[in-house]
């Protein structure tokens, strides 16, 4: 059953995507908050089909530490295709800070570049840097929330990854709080991996870590110390 509900649930994703990317083509008339308010329907279905049809489920902790109001840049671990679907879910809208070649994709970069994404190319090293700033900053102002993985991709799940600076940095330079998030999606929908496996994804989210007056070394360090000790280990069913 398990393969079979693998196969039905790639089926329906694509069939899904590319019904979203054809809507899409209108969305670009219409002001960003109304675009991404479309992109939440879309997350939530491919959420719903994966517990449907693979027995994936999840479990959030700590709801009440977002902020009611105000923009914030959420730092999350990255394992799986599915921790970009909750995050649409959990904390709309949002802007993905993702790598600039994903916007040359067919269909997928067209539907990303119009989610306003903060696209850097990471081999351009201080120019990319001062981009994630000065964009980062512009989506914050706009009440838009910045979504960072800053292990800069997919990690497999007891894998150790080094958090790359440049989020801290923007926190830094913004004075915005940052909201750390801890999941272990990887080990039901692994990076690479066709087939998924039933069990229970657990999200943990962090109280708020103070920005402003503070140094990006200092953040990143609450922000990694949050996220690694948070991650909880496989619960297969």
């Amino acid at each position: 059953m398990q393969v079979l509900g693998s196969i039905l649930f790639s089926m329906m994703v694509i069939l899904n995507t590319i019904v979203f990317g054809l809507v899409c083509c209108f969305l670009v008339f219409f002001p960003f908050h109304a675009r991404a308010k479309y992109a939440r329907p879309y997350a939530q279905f491919n959420v719903w089909l994966l517990k449907v049809l693979c027995g994936v489920r999840y479990e959030i902790f700590g709801r009440e530490n977002i902020p009611e109001r105000g923009s914030y840049i959420v730092f999350s671990n990255h394992q799986s295709t599915w921790d970009t679907f909750i995050a649409q879910l959990i904390f709309p809208p949002i802007s993905f800070v993702v790598k600039k070649e994903l916007l040359y994709m067919p269909i997928f970069g067209w539907v990303l570049a119009i989610f306003k994404p903060i696209a850097i190319k990471r081999s351009s090293g201080s120019i990319a840097l001062k981009q994630l700033i000065a964009q980062g900053i512009a989506r914050l102002k706009d009440n838009i929330i910045v979504m960072i993985y800053p292990e800069g991709t997919r990690i497999p799940p007891d894998t150790k990854a080094v958090f790359k600076k440049g989020g801290a940095i923007l926190a830094e330079k913004s004075g915005y709080p940052v909201i750390p998030v801890a999941l272990n999606a990887g080990y039901y929908w692994p990076k690479g991996g066709f087939f998924k496996k039933r069990g229970l994804i657990t999200v943990h989210i962090g109280k708020p870590i103070v920005s402003e007056g503070r140094k990006a070394k200092d953040i990143m360090l609450d922000a990694e110390s949050f996220i690694t000790s948070h991650i909880e280990p496989a619960r297969y069913e």
